[in-house]
């Protein structure tokens, strides 16, 4: 048995540590004491402990064979580094905004193997980008993806499977896509078009920075991704953010400075929080195109998984959380030894890799049905 700690008890780092608890000794810790208190009939271990120390971080890890991070994405990049620093393999799912590769050269220099991103989209979709880039001249690349409560609730019709905060992110950051081999810059929640699905009806897709890595690593000509919603959120959303709530800087309300970003996510907070048993899906499609052998060739894959009611596990928390403790299991097996920062398209060009991730998650019952 590995031992393995899990840093961040969310809904996403608790599935995650309850998963590997099966075949692994699993340390769960974070500052939240509910969150650790939900764990403790689990046979995994808790430590209470402030995640932005870290040299508290580098203590805590130091006894352990890897490493799990599942912090809020403001934390992420000096988590990991944290964790690189003390010389541990980590995979993380924090989607932090910094670039993954400044920490390239440590992560080499301390032998460490780092998998960033690695959720489900971004995750996945890279994962399945890598594996056909190996096999195929990949000229376009589409990932359309979102979480969604199956009950919809005026007006928002959204729920948040994690920090608020890191979801209103994905409304404010200038969405990059790749066109005609250059990255273009559009607003967040630009070029709206429907799309139909037969598990749901139709959903309205915007642009969301969500390609990361992708752009740099990725000699592709054509790729975007789009973020999914029930139709009508985009309006809502942009009367907000074009009204100001989304600001970070500071406005002055009788001698007290706050930010409108951080007043909105508390606002929302209880509007978009999932309910403990409360229903939702999680839906992807994605397109690989190019040339195989000399012949057009076009790969689609969808996924449409829903909560869980046997394990009480939501989608998000599934679909995101498995992707990552399916890796954590390929290293500890030995099965992927590649050292430095790893953004998920470089598992993906490993066949072995990518047959071993697929096979981990169909076992839970989550499937990239391919057309």
């Amino acid at each position: 048995m590995s031992k393995i700690v899990v840093l961040g008890a969310g809904m996403v780092g608790r599935a995650m540590a309850i998963d590997l608890s099966k075949n692994h000794t699993v340390c769960s810790v974070d500052i939240n004491e509910v969150s650790l208190k939900n764990l403790q009939n689990k046979n995994i271990s808790t430590i209470k402990a402030d995640l932005s120390d870290g040299d508290k971080i580098k203590d805590i890890v130091k006894d352990f064979d890897l490493v799990i991070g599942a912090v809020p994405g403001f934390m992420g990049y000096n988590t990991c580094k944290s964790v690189i620093e003390a010389g541990r393999n980590i995979v993380d799912i924090s989607f932090f905004p910094e670039d993954c590769f400044g920490l390239d050269e440590l992560a080499k220099a301390m032998n460490v193997i780092a998998i960033v991103d690695c959720g489900v989209a971004p995750g996945m979709d890279n994962i399945i980008l890598g594996y056909h880039s190996k096999l195929m001249d990949v000229e376009n690349f589409e990932c359309y993806v979102g979480g969604l409560p199956v009950k919809r609730e005026k007006p928002f019709e959204y729920k948040a499977p994690f920090s608020p905060i890191d979801v209103l992110e994905e409304y404010t950051r200038p969405a990059r896509y790749v066109e005609n081999s250059h990255i273009i810059t559009k607003p967040a929640l630009s070029d709206p078009e429907y799309i139909d699905f037969e598990e749901v009806g139709t959903l309205e897709a915007f642009n969301s920075d969500g390609l990361r890595s992708l752009m740099f690593t990725m000699n592709v000509p054509n790729m975007k991704e789009k973020t999914l919603r029930y139709p009508g959120h985009i309006e809502y959303i942009k009367v907000l953010r074009d009204s100001g709530f989304f600001e970070h800087n500071e406005v002055n309300i009788k001698g007290v400075g706050i930010s409108p970003m951080e007043f909105t996510s508390k606002v929302l907070f209880n509007k978009w929080k999932l309910g403990p048993e409360e229903k939702e899906f999680t839906i992807m499609r994605v397109i690989v195109e190019g040339k195989e052998n000399g012949q057009q060739k076009k790969y689609v894959y969808s996924l449409f998984d829903i909560y869980n009611e046997s394990t009480k596990t939501s989608s998000m928390a599934r679909t995101t959380g498995y992707t990552a403790t399916a890796t954590a299991n390929l290293i500890l097996e030995g099965r992927f030894n590649r050292k430095g920062i790893i953004p998920p398209e470089f598992l993906g060009e490993d066949a072995g890799a990518f047959r071993y991730i697929m096979n981990y998650l169909n076992q839970r019952g989550i499937y990239y049905n391919l057309k």
